[in-house]
């Protein structure tokens, strides 16, 4: 055949195909999310999401050391408490579960990026991330929980804060709460398009979080929406977001492509634990590769544009990228 371009040279070994890759995947890009519990020693496996625990204050910062070791961006913390109430009080406790939990990973390992989930749906009797009064999930009151919620991780030395509830300006009332207490240095990974999505059943399970009465369509996104995606992202910076995110990522992979074109801010995208349970199911069926699965999802993330990925797969994409030219060679 007489041919001029043979696009397969480029492909002929594990070396050439990693000179020409276009899209990198690096433990620093990765942040783990982290489960705490009350106890000690506790390490409970969380059956809807194998190979994932409920860890208790001291197990969290024995797997923060080995994370660090790793090189692993950075963990996101989501906790609880058994002692629930209709105005999420516990949430913004300084003796409450996150709050010790922060200082710990503090005194024992200062550099690693400490991140914290703001929501009010583990500590509320109804599992809403807002305030519920006269039957109706308001707003303006709610802000007003998350930010003292905020102020009390970043007081205990959380590095970023990561409001996932998606009230209206709670972004801009959280930055100006932190600025009056001094914290400038806190910055904000705002879930700005976090959608109404079937995805977080495993996560809802973990957590005990999932809403006694009703669904979260009143604040989270209609899934069949992008362009609210864009109007959402632009006021979250406008409100002082130091990083934007998308959640869920796989389903949503034309959002990052398209928040990542109009707006010149770091991109998170978050690889939920549906995404993470569906895989995990059907590796152990036999039916795929778990790790040639993981990164081919890690690395689409990537190519639609997320600069970072919040995945329960980080520490096994981690060891995987050890290898030379990564998993694709």
């Amino acid at each position: 055949m007489d041919l001029v371009f043979r696009p397969r040279r480029l492909r002929r070994n594990g070396p050439i195909r990693g000179l020409v890759r276009e899209t990198e995947l690096a433990p620093r890009q990765l942040i783990y999310p982290i489960f705490v519990a009350e106890g000690n020693r506790v390490r409970e496996e969380i059956n809807t999401m194998p190979g994932q625990f409920r860890l208790s204050v001291d197990e969290v910062v024995r797997e923060c050391e080995v994370l660090y070791e790793m090189g692993i961006g950075a963990v996101n913390l989501f906790g609880y408490s058994e002692e629930k109430d209709e105005l999420a009080t516990k949430s913004y406790d300084s003796s409450g579960l996150v709050q010790r939990c922060i200082r710990e990973i503090k005194k024992k390992i200062p550099d690693l990026c400490v991140q914290t989930d703001v929501a009010l749906d583990p500590y509320t009797t109804h599992g809403h991330d807002g305030l519920v009064i006269d039957g109706e999930i308001v707003n303006d009151e709610t802000v007003g929980v998350l930010c003292k919620m905020a102020l009390s991780h970043a007081e205990a030395g959380a590095d970023w804060i990561a409001p996932s509830d998606m009230m209206d300006g709670r972004v801009g009332a959280i930055r100006d709460a932190l600025d009056e207490q001094g914290l400038h240095h806190v910055g904000i990974l705002a879930y700005s398009a976090k959608y109404a999505s079937c995805f977080y059943g495993p996560f809802r399970g973990a957590l005990k979080s999932a809403p006694k009465k009703g669904d979260k369509k009143t604040y989270q996104m209609d899934p069949a929406n992008s362009r609210e995606a864009l109007r959402e992202v632009s006021l979250d910076l406008d409100e002082g977001a130091d990083v934007v995110m998308v959640k869920p990522a796989l389903a949503y992979l034309d959002v990052i492509a398209r928040v990542r074109s109009e707006f010149d801010a770091p991109v998170a995208a978050y690889n939920v634990s549906g995404e993470y349970a569906m895989v995990m199911a059907a590796a152990e069926k036999g039916w795929v590769d778990r790790d040639m699965a993981m990164m081919e999802m890690l690395h689409s993330i990537r190519r639609a544009g997320a600069d970072m990925i919040l995945t329960y797969f980080a520490k096994d994409a981690a060891k995987r990228l050890k290898s030379d030219y990564g998993s694709f060679s």
